[in-house]
């Protein structure tokens, strides 16, 4: 086996960073195997190895009558049943996917 010898620097989020390296602790993979594996991948597939395309949401445009109100209606249910979030947990939420 070859000898390891290239260090990789990435700057990233603190906290993007803690998030991730926990779920790569509970599941045992140290963070150099998987920068390794990803490298192998690439090259083996001479790519990136998954898919880097923005997820097409919907739009009301894009949407049917039925749909739209159909996805109101559902989101009217939630907010009466106390199922969503306040303003400040909402934009925690979207801070974390950030």
């Amino acid at each position: 086996m070859a000898t390891k010898s290239a260090n990789v620097t990435a700057r990233v989020q603190p906290e993007i960073k803690r998030q991730a390296e926990a779920i790569l602790d509970r599941i045992g993979l140290p963070v150099s195997v998987l920068i390794d594996t990803l490298y192998r991948q690439i090259i083996m597939t001479g790519g990136v190895p998954y898919s880097l395309t923005v997820p097409k949401l919907p739009t009301r445009d894009s949407l049917t009558d039925e749909q739209f109100n159909a996805m109101m209606e559902k989101g009217c249910n939630q907010a009466q049943s106390g199922e969503g979030l306040s303003v400040d947990e909402a934009f925690a939420k979207i801070r974390e996917g950030i």
